[in-house]
């Protein structure tokens, strides 16, 4: 093949050195796609964090700009999305933005994410001279994607954030059919350089909360993100096996409608209910949206029933609600709270008071948690399978360590061009250089 005119060039504007904030430019044949516009996870909740330099972006001046593709609805993939003009369009998954938009009510912090159109699992679109496939993959946010775009005769292959050992079947059926002909991968590598341990599986979260549950007299409260809906289907399954019923929050509650999906548990599945934090009442009471309880009135389970009968429960929430349980007496010895979350969280501040209120009511603070991202055993899979050219690090502190790991680790800096080569396939003697190097 022949070198085209104008080859496809790749600027990762962040994420080369950093997990989060990530921001990808992509140009061939005059003309441009960024994948992600993140909110750097430096930057304060108060801090004003400026979108990266590519041109058109902020006031749309530059007709060469023909799209943003965001491949999950967590903050620093899409936290800037609302800085970028309206004139540019923005793609997204749909049942992704339909979970952001319903999340506002609860969080403000997050921007609305109303896209142009949808990213579809397998469905190949035309932008300009880019043709872009979507491919579902299976991360702790719900409707996540990585993406091919194909253009000047080159193929290049962004990951997004993915896992391997969630609930969803995505990540096998890509390891058995991996997108073809990938001159460039730009790999998620969060877990390179700082992986202690394989992560558990969803699965074993599930059956060692139900044990956990099973040996807790009292209430069971869980702290988790409301956005985590496999975390979600997870509870609820650790609550069945363990015989009892689920109380979800409101925010929970709304997140799982938003889905879409009839199979995610919900308010009207058995032994699920809803337990409604004071925070979500007054924010109901004061926006006068009363339909949000209305909704869900049938499946209400008070704070009093709670306290006369906690062995029959578990609470999904989020940290605030573990407050408010332990000040009720809810949640008492006897009781269990489970952190269900990143642990790191647990040493802000927050997290310290947190700890301290669980001793001083003499509750027990359990973890069970599973990573969003993938291991580096799954990460080197994934990249045998896919077996590009040219592997670039993203979304990772450890750019560098790629290469003990990995063939063809070509580390690049932050807003530095480099062109997407055509693919050259190993020769096929050196198999052993094709296959990961886990540790």
């Amino acid at each position: 093949m022949t070198s085209p005119a104008s080859p496809m060039r790749v600027r990762v504007h962040r994420g080369c050195h950093e997990v989060g904030g990530s921001c990808v430019e992509v140009e061939a044949e005059g003309a441009r796609l960024v994948l992600d516009v993140g909110r750097p996870l430096t930057a304060g909740p108060d801090d004003l964090a400026a979108l990266p330099d590519v041109p058109g972006l902020a006031d749309g001046s530059d007709p060469s700009l023909l799209g943003v593709l965001i491949s999950h609805g967590h903050l620093d993939h899409y936290g800037l999305v609302d800085q970028v003009h309206s004139s540019v369009p923005v793609f997204a998954g749909r049942a992704a933005s339909a979970i952001v938009e319903a999340a506002r009510f609860f969080s403000p912090r997050g921007p609305a994410l109303r896209p142009t159109g949808y990213l579809v699992d397998g469905q190949t679109f035309a932008l300009g001279p880019f043709r872009v496939t979507p491919h579902l993959v299976d991360h702790s946010a719900f409707d996540a994607y990585a993406v091919v775009v194909e253009a000047a005769g080159r193929r290049l292959m962004y990951t997004g954030d993915l896992r391997g050992h969630g609930r969803k079947r995505s990540f096998a059926r890509m390891l058995a059919a991996p997108p073809a002909g990938i001159d460039a991968l730009l790999m998620e590598g969060t877990h390179v350089g700082s992986e202690r341990h394989e992560p558990v599986t969803e699965s074993r979260v599930e059956f060692d909360l139900a044990a956990t549950i099973r040996s807790t007299a009292g209430l069971a409260m869980v702290a988790s993100s409301a956005q985590n809906i496999d975390r979600l289907v997870t509870v609820y399954r650790a609550a069945r096996r363990a015989g009892r019923i689920l109380l979800v929050d409101l925010y929970s509650a709304t997140v799982a409608e938003a889905t879409g999906r009839s199979t995610i548990p919900r308010p009207g599945f058995p032994g699920l209910g809803v337990w409604m934090p004071r925070r979500q009442r007054v924010q109901v009471k004061e926006s006068g949206e009363f339909h949000r309880t209305a909704a869900v009135r049938r499946y209400r389970v008070f704070t009093e029933e709670l306290v006369a009968h906690p062995e029959r429960y578990v609470v999904l929430g989020g940290s605030s609600a573990a407050h408010e349980l332990l000040r009720d007496r809810a949640l008492t010895a006897g009781g269990a709270l489970v952190w269900s979350m990143w642990s790191g969280y647990l040493a802000d501040p927050s997290g310290g008071r947190l700890r301290e209120a669980a001793r001083s009511a003499g509750v027990p603070l359990v973890e069970h948690h599973t990573s969003g991202h993938a291991s580096v055993r799954d990460l080197g899979r994934l990249a045998a399978a896919v077996n590009p050219g040219r592997l670039v690090p993203i979304h990772t502190q450890g750019p560098q360590q790629f290469a003990e790991h990995f063939a063809n680790a070509a580390p690049q800096q932050d807003g530095a061009w480099w062109e997407v080569a055509p693919h050259r396939a190993l020769a096929s003697s050196s198999a052993a250089s094709r296959s990961p190097r886990c540790p």
